[in-house]
């Protein structure tokens, strides 16, 4: 029977061969509190990593009130990208949490879909770094998105295995896939158009992109906004 405190199946619960031991497979990353542990360990590391990118001006560059005003002026561009990627960070956390908070029990094709979209959060202080210094290149928006079109694929990926291996509770499992569907696919199309945007300016793309986060992080009680 499943441990009732961890969600990890115990040795009686899994087919067993011949021998009477257990198949590894079916025992491995069984337990949701060590995904959920690992996963905001890696975020707490990756949201701490983005202050990083706003390094204190040069003391020997400022000698008076307008030089230090510049010099913190040089700086939008890296408070942008980390105020934007703190936000991303935030919400796609939420995200995890949300999914993780529904299935009723893990295996280990879940666990590790989980582990390859922590991958891809640990390259969004790269992303920002990237978007940070070279904010006018579209190369470097289109390589945040595609940080972000892969955060939201991993996620959908996730969903979609634990809706076909029966881990979500089967009372609510229409609601909550459809669910987690419409809010991949609504923000992933939302954020492909911001990034379009790039082709005119990137710093459209960015504005677009931050007031997006916005809206997922506020939820504002409006209609049009509250069902994206």
């Amino acid at each position: 029977m499943a441990n009732q405190s961890t969600g990890t199946p115990s040795f009686t619960s899994v087919s067993q061969p011949e021998s009477g031991r257990p198949f590894y497979n079916l025992l491995a990353g069984s337990s949701l509190d060590r995904l959920a542990a690992i996963s905001d360990g890696i975020f707490a590391v990756c949201m701490t990593l983005l202050v990083l990118g706003l390094a204190v001006p040069a003391a020997s560059g400022v000698k008076t009130e307008s030089d230090l005003w510049r010099a913190l002026v040089d700086l939008m561009p890296s408070a942008v990208t980390y105020f934007m990627s703190f936000l991303t960070l935030g919400i796609f956390w939420v995200a995890q949490q949300t999914q993780l908070s529904q299935v009723e029990r893990a295996n280990r094709n879940y666990t590790w879909i989980h582990l390859a979209f922590l991958l891809a959060v640990t390259l969004i202080p790269f992303s920002t770094g990237m978007l940070a210094r070279f904010h006018w290149s579209r190369v470097a928006l289109i390589e945040y998105w595609l940080n972000i079109f892969v955060l939201g694929l991993a996620l959908l990926a996730g969903a979609e295995y634990a809706l076909r291996a029966h881990l979500f509770p089967e009372t609510q499992v229409r609601t909550i896939i459809r669910a987690i569907r419409r809010r991949v696919y609504s923000a992933q199309l939302l954020y492909l158009l911001a990034m379009l945007l790039c082709i005119f300016d990137t710093h459209w793309s960015i504005g677009v992109i931050v007031a997006i986060q916005l809206n997922y992080a506020i939820a504002p009680p409006i209609p049009l906004l509250h069902r994206l």
